[in-house]
C-alpha cells in the first residue's frame, strides 16, 4: 500500500505563487508515474500535470507556461511549482501515484484558493 502526504496548499493572490509537495511511501513495487490533479467545486477532477520515471512531463493546456512539475525519484517526491496563479486555479489539488503494476493511489488533497 502506498501512502501519500501532500503539503503546500493555501491562499494566494492572483499572480502569486505556491508550491505543492507530495511524498510517497510504502511502495514495494516501484513508482511509474507521479502527478497532480485538481477538482474545483461542481466540476470533475482533471489532470494538471504528471511526470514519469524518465522525467517526461505532461501538462494540461490551462497550466502550460505557468506550472512546473518536478520529481525526486530517490525520495519518491513530486512537486508542483505554480506561478502566475489565477482565480480559476482555485481547487483541491490531489497527488496521484501510479505503480509499475498500474495501480493508482491518491493523496487526501490540499486546497488552493486564489483571490482576485
Amino acid at each position: 500500500q502506498v501512502q501519500l502526504v501532500e503539503s503546500g496548499g493555501g491562499l494566494a493572490q492572483a499572480g502569486g505563487s505556491l508550491t505543492l509537495s507530495c511524498a510517497a511511501s510504502g511502495s514495494r513495487f516501484g513508482i511509474k508515474r507521479m502527478g497532480w490533479y485538481r477538482q474545483a467545486p461542481g466540476k470533475q477532477r482533471e489532470v494538471v500535470a504528471d511526470i514519469n520515471n524518465s522525467g517526461r512531463t505532461n501538462y494540461a493546456d490551462f497550466v502550460k507556461g505557468r506550472f512546473t512539475i518536478s520529481r525526486d525519484n530517490g525520495e519518491n517526491t513530486v512537486n508542483l511549482q505554480m506561478n502566475s496563479l489565477k482565480p480559476e486555479d482555485t481547487a483541491v489539488y490531489y497527488c496521484a501515484v501510479t505503480s509499475l503494476y498500474d495501480n493508482t493511489y491518491w493523496g487526501q488533497g490540499t486546497r488552493v484558493t486564489v483571490s482576485s
